[in-house]
Parts: C-alpha cells; structure tokens; sequence
C-alpha cells in the first residue's frame, strides 16, 4: 500500500519530509470588550506539504503530473488524526521538478528534486 493515492493511482513513496497539516477554520472575531468570539465553520481541512521525490523516470514524474491535470482529485492518504485513510477532494499546489539526465534528442530522462503539494478543497 501507498502512503498516498490520487484518482486510485498510487505514488511512489516520497522522501523523507512530507507534512500533513490540519487546519481548523474559525470564523472569529472580537467583541466589545475585546474578547475574542468565534465558532469553527465546517470540519477541519487538510493539507499535504512537502511532497518530494529525489529522483524519478521522465515516465513517472510524466505520470503523476498526467494524474494531476484533472485540476481537482480525489486523494487517498493516511489522515493524521485518526490514523486511518481517509480520501478528500484536493487541488495540486506548484509542481517543478529539475531535468537531469537528458537523451540524444535533448529529452529528458529523468528528474530530480520533483516536488508538489495537495490543498483541500473543503468539500
């Protein structure tokens, strides 16, 4: 098992780093005496930072970025919370990555340093 899928595709692992991060949104604000007030507004959203992988093949970094032009995807990964997988509507953050083996042709062949993050959605 991976420890993250997107569309059912599972990644390679990662390097080292990855950072799962849980957010609470608040609706907040202060009152009159200055105090704050606020409530949650909908349930805790998720971000997964730091996905890096040192190298990869032209053809799997081609296809994780194939896997992420469909601007939203349903990623599958292991929910820090609850320590239990949990799949989410997310969108692909930045994604680059360094050419460095190159063919004859000036083509690349592999990659290093490829790296992107997924936000949620919220949904």
């Amino acid at each position: 098992m991976s420890y993250l899928s997107i569309n059912g595709y599972e990644l390679p692992p990662p390097k080292r780093g990855v950072k799962p991060i849980v957010t609470t949104v608040v609706d907040a604000g202060r009152n009159a005496n200055g105090a704050v007030v606020g409530q949650r507004v909908g349930r805790d959203q998720y971000k997964i930072d730091g996905l890096e992988w040192s190298w990869l093949t032209a053809e799997e970094w081609s296809r994780i970025l194939s896997v992420l032009n469909q601007f939203f995807v349903y990623v599958t990964f292991i929910d820090p919370v609850s320590n239990s997988k949990k799949t989410i509507k997310m969108y692909p953050g930045d994604r680059n990555a360094e050419p460095y083996w190159l063919d004859d042709n000036g083509n690349p062949t592999f990659y290093r340093n490829c790296k992107f993050n997924l936000i949620d959605c919220g949904e």
